[in-house]
């Protein structure tokens, strides 16, 4: 009961948050004198109708209802407010708003007693975001070349990054050795440099962390994959069911890029035809999408798990030739040295100095080792005077 009366709550905000959106799009469109710019305004006070109507329908169906609707006197300044500074000010101001309602609307969802209205609010959901995207272009807002770049390839999680394995396996190397360093320093401080403990320990984390690295990059690389085939399927289904929508928004989109509704009107009659084309197309400006290949997990899962079980090797080595201090120090000086190699080894995916990208790691695995040496140290005398 808690959770239908914080979702009707939650209802009656979006119905309200939606009603002030769509009178400001019309509002705007009574100003903008860009016929171009003016449509677009009305497009979205629409769609934002929409909204609205849905959740006034669901909430009658609830048993509850949105209550009229009437502007608060500070709803109202903050209208009259962002009129006057002009109507691209306006789209900017929206832009922010219409981020908000997608975190109402991704919050509503988890809490929707009902599948249809989780995929009500997830469709909602896309739309807010695709506004958003709108809005951006409309507000002409400055975007740095990067990040620019970065969005019209799809986002960063979505783009492939030089590097490809090479940078995976450094990074692999680079986990296994700073926790092996740091397992084998700490132990060692605390057993009096026993190389029985040192060894059991040090191999112990070897195997724990390859595996855990393997495991997470097979994961991490199946559910992004899984999660793209998701979201086009879901675009893919929605251009089936609702075409005319979704035509019109990408016509929006060409003509927030320059063209004019005629010629946005012609691009998009020749994707209609070509429907794998549009999916691509609506994927990429609508949720970020890039089409990309994908890394076969089990190669992910064994390449993370072997280049982590050999930096987590590193360490330990001496260890399996000598014992007490000697082994000690070796494992600190072929440490260090491992780790400035792979800080050194970085360059190829980041593009910083490699020298000081190599000092950097080294400084890192030094402050690691003494911190948990020192632990151990103070963990000694409780183990009696070390094991």
């Amino acid at each position: 009961m808690k959770t239908r009366k914080r979702f009707i709550a939650g209802l009656q905000a979006a119905w309200r948050e939606e009603m002030n959106s769509a009178l400001a799009y019309r509002s705007a469109a009574g100003q903008e004198t860009d016929a171009q710019r003016r449509a677009i305004f009305l497009r979205l006070a629409e769609q934002e109708e929409k909204h609205a109507a849905l959740w006034e329908q669901r909430l009658g169906e609830l048993g509850a209802a949105p209550g009229p609707f009437r502007q608060t006197r500070a709803e109202a300044n903050r209208l009259q407010s962002m009129l006057k500074a002009g109507t691209a000010t306006l789209a900017q101001v929206m832009e922010a708003s219409e981020r908000d309602a997608e975190t109402v609307y991704t919050n509503l969802a988890s809490r929707a007693p009902t599948e249809r209205d989780r995929e009500v609010l997830q469709e909602t959901l896309k739309d807010e975001r695709a506004h958003d995207l709108i809005l951006t272009e409309m507000g002409g807002r400055p975007e740095p070349p990067s990040g620019r770049l970065e969005r019209m390839l799809g986002r960063e999680r979505w783009h492939v990054r030089s590097g490809g394995w090479i940078g995976q396996a450094i990074y692999g190397i680079n986990d296994g050795l700073g926790a092996a360093f740091g397992v084998v320093s700490g132990v060692a401080g605390a057993t009096r440099v026993n190389s029985s403990f040192v060894l059991l320990s040090g191999f112990a984390t070897m195997i724990a962390s390859a595996l855990s690295m393997g495991s997470g990059a097979y994961l991490a690389t199946k559910s992004e994959r899984e999660i793209y085939e998701a979201e086009m399927a879901k675009e893919r289904r929605e251009i089936e069911e609702h075409p005319e929508e979704e035509l019109e928004e990408l016509s929006l989109f060409y003509q927030l890029k320059g063209f004019t509704a005629e010629e946005a009107g012609a691009m998009v009659a020749r994707l209609a035809d070509k429907p794998e084309e549009m999916l691509k197309i609506l994927a990429h400006e609508e949720l970020g999408l890039s089409e990309r290949s994908f890394p076969n997990e089990w190669k992910s899962a064994l390449s993370a798990m072997v280049s982590t079980a050999f930096g987590a090797a590193i360490p330990v080595l001496p260890y399996l030739f000598a014992s007490g201090l000697t082994a000690l120090i070796a494992s600190f000086v072929i440490s260090t040295a491992a780790h400035f190699a792979v800080g050194a080894a970085k360059v190829v995916v980041t593009g910083r100095s490699w020298l000081r990208s190599g000092l950097e790691m080294m400084l890192i695995g030094l402050g690691e080792a003494a911190i948990t040496y020192g632990i151990g140290l103070l963990v000694a005398p409780l183990l009696g005077q070390g094991l």
